[in-house]
């Protein structure tokens, strides 16, 4: 009896599936709004300082 032979085209053809998938958390990240509300808050606080100091 001979071994089955095995189609190594099929297996590049599976991995190449399995490589080009993506995963859903890949796809698009949420983008955190923490980081831009800490910058607007830092630019008030030292709008408001600037301000303070001028004036008095």
């Amino acid at each position: 009896m001979s071994e089955p032979q095995i189609d190594p085209a099929g297996n590049t053809q599976q991995f190449k599936a399995f490589a080009q998938r993506q995963e859903p958390e890949a796809v698009a990240p949420k983008r955190s709004f923490l980081v831009p509300g800490i910058a607007i808050a830092a630019a008030v606080i030292v709008v408001a300082v600037v301000v303070f100091l001028l004036l008095r």
